[in-house]
């Protein structure tokens, strides 16, 4: 069929872009015109995301569907290969829900409007090219030109600090995507056969000792985009300067593209490395929970607390990636969904707080409940998603990422037992340090900001409706998780056999040195995968 053959990957990761290209010349001297032309492009692309995988793509297949390759830069041997499978498609429909959402967030950007949404377009593409593209030269164009409108949207439309925020967000990741440049250059150049595809990568017979080297270089460069401790530094001041419509995108998709490329890259293509480097990922996903939920105290930006706050989640990942079992890896990308739509809500609902304030300082404001009691039960349902309440999507991925590494056979029992206490730690804290932010904002005497603002408008119909579109989906997997589950169930099973077979095999080698955290050679070589969630 004629609609079976048409290039809908291609399309989606262009059209924001193309939609871009005639913002400059729209008419009209105020953000109107320019704000409805963004919405009506954005809903268009998610609408087309929509379409495409609900007609062609099919939830059984573990393998590359809707497979579109193109020569574009033959000398080099660089393919524009795009394609979608489990871990893509529902971080594609994740990116264009929060991205539409976002636009319809900067409602009120008067500033430069033209350039603002052209930048969120561009970004809006290269976002979903990460996701969908399958050549890994072409992975790293798209990482990198989704850096460039993340950072002049914090330096024009941020904070006080802005330029400081966005010179250290462009520094951090800029270095850290060199890494990203040298592994897929020497993986695709290791062997007799020179390539960028990654299905051919993954099937390389790499070394060991080169797998290892591949693995720290991505590790590095993904850790700090997740971001991994110590590369974390960056992300509290990108989020408390950052506009909350970028701070959606930052929180809900683009730390959630780190988690992709670990899964797609380091676990799929180079499993030897990470059954020696799961460990380390257990214990830094521990570190990450505890540190930075310690952090979230200390923070009075109320941004900043949140931004600890998604440090913190993103622990359970690690967690669930080191975890060995289709539970732990389930509610590994579970948590990474999850984590969007909730960071998501959260920011815009700081932002909502901004506006009617123009403080983040949570010693200034209280007692907002008696003038926003509307946007106080929005942020009250936010929190609690946020520190995992049984119904709330946050709650199965992080018991699932629990499970998964309570039932590893891969670990000695010391090493779980210590994994599973420390990261309880990070969830007692979490309802600590959101509830006293809910207490210290809403709750109280009247701050003085609240004070000198006596017409304060609670929340607009616009932005209930920006907050419930996150929280519905919140819901919604809380209470029947294969909603989400369901997307991706095929493909993360297919991801952990070959890392269990690698596992398998190096048990069966007792001359190969394994760390004292993995079990005994005979109770990994009889790995039992348990139930996925449903």
């Amino acid at each position: 069929m004629i609609s079976e053959q048409f290039p809908w990957l291609t399309t989606i990761v262009l059209f924001p872009f193309l939609a871009s290209l005639p913002i400059p010349f729209l008419p009209g001297n105020d953000n109107k015109v320019v704000r409805s032309y963004a919405l009506a492009a954005g809903l268009a692309e998610f609408a087309l995301i929509l379409f495409t995988f609900g007609s062609y793509y099919s939830l059984q297949d573990a393998g590359l569907q809707l497979v579109e390759t193109y020569q574009w830069v033959p000398q080099i041997g660089l393919n524009w290969t795009v394609a979608a499978d489990g871990l893509s498609m529902p971080l594609v429909i994740l990116s264009g829900l929060v991205t539409t959402l976002a636009i319809l967030a900067s409602w009120n950007i008067s500033t430069r409007p033209r350039l603002y949404y052209f930048l969120l377009l561009l970004m809006y593409s290269a976002q979903v090219g990460v996701f969908l593209c399958q050549d890994i030269l072409l992975f790293f164009l798209m990482w990198e030109i989704e850096l460039v409108p993340v950072y002049l949207l914090i330096s024009i439309w941020g904070g006080e600090k802005r330029r400081y925020a966005a010179t250290k967000f462009i520094l951090y990741t800029a270095i850290g995507s060199i890494f990203i440049l040298v592994s897929a250059l020497a993986m695709a150049f290791y062997g007799d056969t020179v390539s960028f595809n990654f299905t051919d990568l993954a099937l390389k017979d790499y070394s060991l000792p080169f797998q290892l080297f591949a693995y720290a270089g991505l590790i590095v460069a993904f850790g700090v985009k997740l971001p991994i401790f110590p590369f974390h530094t960056w992300l509290p001041d990108a989020h408390s300067e950052a506009p909350a419509a970028v701070s959606m995108i930052l929180a809900g998709v683009l730390l959630k593209m780190a988690g992709y490329g670990i899964l797609r890259m380091n676990i799929d293509m180079l499993p030897d490395a990470h059954v020696f480097a799961a460990p380390f990922l257990a214990i830094l996903g521990v570190v990450n929970i505890v540190y930075a939920s310690l952090n979230a105290f200390g923070q009075d930006n109320l941004k900043r607390r949140m931004a600890y706050s998604s440090i913190a989640h993103m622990g359970f990942v690690l967690i669930g990636f080191a975890a060995f079992t289709t539970v732990g890896i389930s509610g590994a990308v579970l948590q990474m969904i999850s984590h969007g739509l909730i960071a998501a809500v959260m920011f815009f609902l700081s932002g909502v707080t901004y506006e009617r304030t123009h403080t983040l300082d949570m010693n200034e404001l209280g007692g907002m409940a008696r003038k926003m009691p509307a946007a106080f039960a929005f942020f009250t349902a936010a929190a609690m998603a946020s520190l995992a309440l049984p119904g709330m999507s946050g709650f199965v991925s992080e018991i699932a990422v629990f499970l998964g590494m309570a039932t590893s056979d891969a670990y000695t029992l010391t090493f779980k037992v210590g994994i599973i206490v420390l990261a309880a730690i990070g969830v007692v804290l979490s309802p600590i340090y959101l509830l006293t932010m809910l207490r210290r904002i809403f709750y109280g005497n009247t701050g003085e900001v609240i004070e000198k603002t006596p017409l304060m408008l609670d929340i607009r119909p616009r932005e209930s409706f920006i907050a419930a579109c996150l929280l519905v989906p919140v819901i919604g997997i809380g209470l029947y998780p294969k909603v989400a589950t369901q997307t991706y169930d095929a493909k993360t099973v297919a991801v952990l056999d070959r890392v269990q077979d690698t596992m398998v095999l190096i048990a069966d080698q007792p001359s190969q040195p394994m760390f004292s955290a993995i079990a005994s050679p005979e109770r990994t070589a009889s790995l039992v995968a348990p139930t996925i969630i449903e």
